[in-house]
């Protein structure tokens, strides 16, 4: 029996309404795992007028047969939580509650809803963001951030770090790395060697070191490299033309926004984030906490939907 965990996210946020919007996908034959409070998903029903059956577990092993379970911490003093140091350690505790069971195999896929990076790090969250947790959760050193959906697939190189922080971290070897933990896990997800197109740094690609060293001196040389140990890559290519080549499977991106500008305007309500490298099969819905509509009943269930399906797909 496959077992599927779902973390509230940030509860003040729209995780537990998008939970509730699409239960009514869940399949009869998996067992789902809420990660949250029990008090605050009782008043989301009460708001949103949808029920679900929640069973109440202190353990994963009291999951036996399929359903719809949920794993309460009891820490959130209120059932109806706003953006605070409160909702941060929410979103951080049942993160970290679902993380030991998925690492100890006690679940087969994780589905993570959005959590806001400023109310967590007050709560002690140290982390770039919940991809990073869950590497470091596992002791995994290489791993990726892949934006999927049909239309187009990214990876950023460098994810949630200050801009300027980036050009120090683009490194040949590290470039190398990630290239060949991305063609591995999509051959294992997916079944396919992706051809791969890898992004410059600076405009124009650099214009052979007229504006910028970095793609001369560090992406070019990892390229050429990939190449010739066989590997279907292309680079550095000028990031304002990549994305009208359509011959690639996916591109590797130097920076977040690089990659996540397009594919938000190509692909947002079917985007999914889904995390290479890992043990277990994680998912998330592409966008925030979106506080402004949040226990509105409004939060369009879309991405969230598509985070799951995949999420259920690869568990298979």
């Amino acid at each position: 029996m496959v077992k599927i965990g779902i973390t509230i996210g940030d509860p003040a946020g729209v995780g537990p309404e998008l939970i509730l919007k699409i239960s009514k996908h869940f399949d009869l034959e998996k067992a789902y795992v809420i990660y949250g409070e029990s008090k605050i998903m009782q008043a989301v029903q009460r708001e949103l007028g949808i029920y679900l059956d929640l069973k109440e577990i202190y353990t994963i092993d009291e999951v036996k047969k399929p359903g719809v379970y949920i794993a309460d911490l009891n820490i959130s003093e209120t059932d109806r939580p706003f953006p605070s140091l409160t909702s941060g350690k929410v979103a951080v505790a049942y993160l970290g509650r679902a993380a030991v069971d998925a690492v100890y195999g006690k679940i087969h896929g994780l589905l993570t809803m959005p959590i806001n990076k400023f109310w967590a790090k007050l709560a002690g969250f140290s982390f770039e963001g919940q991809t990073e947790f869950l590497a470091q959760a596992c002791n995994v050193k290489d791993y990726a951030m892949l934006m999927y959906s049909e239309k187009i697939k990214v990876v950023p190189f460098t994810t949630h770090i200050p801009l300027k922080e980036v050009p120090e971290r683009i490194k040949s070897q590290e470039i190398i790395r990630k290239v060949k933990l991305i063609v591995k896990e999509f051959k294992r997800l997916f079944g396919i060697e992706p051809s791969m197109g890898v992004l410059g740094l600076n405009p124009h690609a650099g214009e052979g070191g007229t504006i910028g060293e970095e793609d001369v001196r560090e992406i070019a040389p990892a390229v050429e490299a990939l190449k010739k140990e066989g590997y279907k890559v292309e680079g550095p290519i000028s990031p304002d033309s990549a994305f009208l080549n359509k011959d690639f499977d996916l591109y590797l991106c130097m920076y977040h926004d690089q990659g996540l500008i397009p594919f938000k305007l190509l692909a947002f309500k079917e985007g999914v984030n889904l995390t290479l490298g890992l043990p277990f099969v994680r998912t998330s819905p592409d966008h925030g906490t979106a506080y402004d509509i949040a226990w509105k009943g409004i939060a369009d269930e879309t991405p969230s939907l598509h985070a799951l399906k995949l999420c259920e797909r690869l568990c298979l």
